[in-house]
């Protein structure tokens, strides 16, 4: 009886599944995002650890039998500072934090993004760990000086939980780790200048580590001392995972907060004169990575449309039937974060706009307009990434019927979506199970999942609108500006 943890941006999930992958038992919880002045965006370590507290002691109660394992994984990127018991020196920086953009900028004109790119296949943006350290280490040398490591989500909870230092490949390939080697790139942390601060940097946990809890973990969760604990892959490898991603070429689709498309693949030699941006994720597997592309594009812009027009989330659906596609000729680019983009090219410039607009339009032919936009910026994230194989999805945004055919409908495939939506924490008990030693039926823990088809006539009609969306795109780039 595993239990998994799915700690995300925004919501924190404990989910139980039966021996043919059936969620049986879940308990979800909000976790505080705070939204600052400058970009800045920030979490609060202690704050997360009790929402994985909150979720474990409900769904463990909601079960007959005992726990026998813990399994987590979690957003990724961003900065979690903590010294040596786990405590936050610092919030912690989220992944959609923008105060580096002007930093992440300068090394994309000095070329220092391009060389990290070549050394590790990952390129980097505002909110990813190398960016923010160098920022803190100019206006914060004192905060880092008090740290004992800089990791990310799952690993500080694993340290509050165990004592353990440590941090799992998959949030390591980002930007520092060589995914061929499972090593970090000392050239790499030495061209962004934080060779002084290469002791904050754990070392990759190997393959099948087992962590457990230690007494105030245990006391903390109401499980026992010394349970089992697995820590990672984070959230979009441990996604793929879940959904049932096998094979090489295979992709899938997370519609969530960010847009974040990933294709599996054996191969990590990447072009070293492509765009820098995107990320290869080491995997369970040694010899396997995701070619991830997690555009900051998704569900915070149906957000923000929704709230713009006074309207509910329910309400999407009804607006999307409302208008055709090509949303009677309302164009968009879908770049709301404060940070830009980072997949499948990094800008922090990178912003919104809506084109084609005239007194004739409303309120459906903007959201549809929205809807297409990310839409394309997905088959841009696939076209980069590889897909030649099925495609999987997942999050918050396939359980709109009227978006998931868009998305069909744009990239001209079928979707194949499980049924179940706690994929993340599906990816992480079939990976703690493998490390116990108890491996499931990893087929049928997928056979459960139904397929949405694109339709042709949409399908012919949306290629000419990526055409104009990537023309759009390409005009937009030269105009904008921090």
């Amino acid at each position: 009886m595993i239990i998994g943890v799915d700690i995300g941006t925004s919501l924190t999930k404990a989910v139980v599944f039966d021996g043919a992958g059936v969620s049986i038992a879940q308990a979800t919880t909000p976790s505080e995002v705070r939204h600052l002045s400058g970009g800045r965006v920030e979490q609060d370590l202690d704050q997360v650890v009790g929402t994985v507290a909150t979720v474990v002691r409900e769904v463990a109660s909601r079960v007959a039998e005992p726990v026998t394992a813990l399994a987590l994984t979690g957003q990724g990127d961003g900065v979690w500072l903590r010294d040596a018991e786990g405590n936050a020196v610092r919030p912690a920086i989220s992944w959609l934090d923008g105060r580096a953009n002007a930093l992440l900028a300068k090394w994309q004109a000095d070329g220092v993004s391009r060389d990290v790119f070549r050394r590790t296949g990952s390129g980097m943006f505002p909110g990813c760990a190398a960016a923010i350290l160098s920022y803190l280490d100019q206006h914060e040398p004192e905060v880092l000086d008090r740290a004992v490591v800089a990791g990310y989500c799952v690993d500080a909870v694993v340290q509050r939980l165990t004592g353990e230092i440590t941090v799992d490949v998959s949030d390591a390939s980002l930007p520092f780790l060589d995914p061929r080697t499972r090593q970090y790139d000392e050239k790499a942390i030495a061209a962004c200048g934080l060779e002084s601060r290469r002791g904050l940097f754990a070392e990759p946990a190997k393959p099948k580590t087992v962590f457990h809890l230690n007494s105030a973990g245990a006391e903390l969760l109401g499980l026992p001392s010394g349970l089992p604990v697995t820590a990672g892959p984070f959230d979009l490898p441990a996604s793929a995972i879940g959904a049932g991603v096998r094979e090489p070429g295979d992709g899938i689709l997370t519609a969530g907060t960010t847009l974040a498309c990933q294709v599996l693949t054996d191969s990590a030699d990447f072009d070293p004169e492509g765009e820098a941006a995107g990320m290869f994720l080491s995997t369970p597997t040694v010899g396997e990575y995701l070619r991830a592309m997690p555009a900051m594009v998704g569900t915070a812009s149906i957000d923000w449309v929704c709230a713009l027009l006074g309207i509910e989330v329910p309400e999407i659906a009804g607006l999307l039937d409302s208008s055709p596609p090509g949303a009677n000729g309302v164009r968009a680019l879908p770049f709301l974060s404060a940070s830009g983009e980072r997949a499948p090219f990094v800008d922090a410039a990178a912003r919104a706009q809506f084109s084609g607009l005239s007194l004739e339009h409303g309120r459906a032919d903007i959201v549809r307009a929205l809807c297409e936009s990310i839409a394309y910026a997905a088959r841009h994230c696939f076209d980069a990434a590889g897909l030649s194989g099925r495609l999987y999805a997942c999050g918050g945004g396939v359980r709109s019927a009227a978006w998931t055919q868009i998305f069909a409908d744009v990239l001209g495939r079928p979707i194949v979506i499980p049924s179940d939506p706690g994929v993340g924490a599906r990816g992480a008990v079939l990976v703690a199970a493998e490390a116990l030693g108890q491996p499931y039926d990893v087929e049928l823990w997928a056979s459960s999942s139904r397929t949405v088809e694109f339709v042709p006539e949409n399908a012919e009609f949306y290629q000419s609108g990526y055409a104009d969306y990537q023309a759009s795109l390409a005009a937009a780039r030269g105009l904008w500006r921090l």
